[in-house]
């Protein structure tokens, strides 16, 4: 499996942008998808993920209403469409694919990791 994550960019407060997320094999559709970030000096901390079927969404507390996670099964690609962008967005972002199970946000159960991408968020 190889996820490649694209759409990062420099952009300005309250700006948008929208996150790619492609990915390799046969049963993409088979499994929970989500994004992580990881700012300068910081940890890796959870952004979003979402079910197989798009079905259910699960967002940090930080992005809720800003940020919206979504799929095509069709296209083996998971997005990450981001509004309102603060500075503290800034961050290389990531995708992953979870292991079978229920939706999480822990980190230890996602498996494949892309590249990352990188956002900046300033004026």
């Amino acid at each position: 499996v190889q996820l490649q994550a694209c759409g990062g960019g420099l952009v300005q407060p309250g700006g948008s942008l929208r996150l790619s997320c492609a990915a390799s094999g046969r049963t993409f559709s088979s499994y929970t998808m989500g994004w992580f970030r990881q700012a300068p000096v910081k940890e890796r901390e959870f952004v979003a993920a979402i079910t197989w079927s798009g079905g259910s969404t699960y967002y940090s507390d930080s992005v809720k209403g800003r940020f919206t996670i979504s799929r095509d099964n069709a296209k083996n690609t998971v997005y990450l469409q981001m509004n309102s962008l603060k500075p503290e967005d800034t961050a290389v972002y990531y995708c992953a694919r979870q292991k079978l199970g229920v939706i999480t946000r822990r980190e230890s159960e996602f498996d494949y990791w892309g590249q990352g991408t990188l956002v900046t968020v300033s004026s």
